[in-house]
């Protein structure tokens, strides 16, 4: 099935005239020769980092509670491009569609530990409703705890959620698998991506 990109043309042409880029209305015919040219993935990725921006967030925050976002075309085409770039970055984060390199990142910098005195438990130990967070460590239960957890994605908010501490609250009473652990990092790792690029957004904005 062909996907159509649901994109205001006049819009689209719009950002051509400012850009001097071309537009490609499918991405999947983009090469890596159409260096001046843009697709609607890259549309899309330029409102998300607008979006993101904190200050345009609090500058606006009236405005978006009543009505639809409004983002500002862009001025020339270096700024679309830095737009784009980090949107594209933002929007990989939270599919959490993740490189190889930062997977290994993640496994060496987000630890979980299990030092239940009884070897046979080991990893076994269910989530408890009351969790602590000490040091960068995130404690689940008396024994297991997720060491490397800055505080930034401690406190990290999306929307009304705060993602790492809520992924665990939903888990109350159970063990976490193999999948579960590794999971729940690249959460962290991805909470805290998200504010450095967020922080990167603002700078432009």
């Amino acid at each position: 099935m062909k996907r159509t990109a649901n994109l205001n043309l006049k819009i689209v042409k719009e950002i051509e005239n400012i850009t001097q880029l071309r537009y490609i209305p499918d991405e999947l015919l983009k090469t890596a020769q159409d260096i001046n040219c843009f697709t609607p993935i890259d549309v899309l990725d330029y409102v998300y980092a607008y979006l993101h921006s904190p200050s345009y967030r609090k500058k606006y925050s009236e405005f978006l509670k009543t009505d639809f976002p409004r983002v500002p075309q862009p001025k020339n085409k270096e700024e679309f491009l830095n737009y784009s770039k980090y949107g594209s970055e933002l929007r990989r984060m939270h599919l959490m569609d993740l490189t190889q390199e930062e997977c290994e990142f993640v496994d060496f910098n987000i630890q979980y530990f299990s030092k239940h005195p009884d070897e046979s438990l080991k990893n076994t130990v269910k989530i408890i409703g009351k969790k602590s967070y000490v040091d960068n460590k995130m404690y689940i239960n008396e024994y297991d705890y997720f060491e490397g957890v800055p505080q930034i994605a401690y406190d990290f908010y999306i929307g009304g959620y705060q993602p790492a501490q809520k992924w665990l609250k939903d888990r109350k009473g159970q063990a976490l698998s193999k999948d579960d652990i590794e999971h729940y990092k690249k959460i962290v790792f991805c909470l805290e991506e998200t504010d450095r690029v967020m922080k990167k957004i603002d700078l432009l904005f």
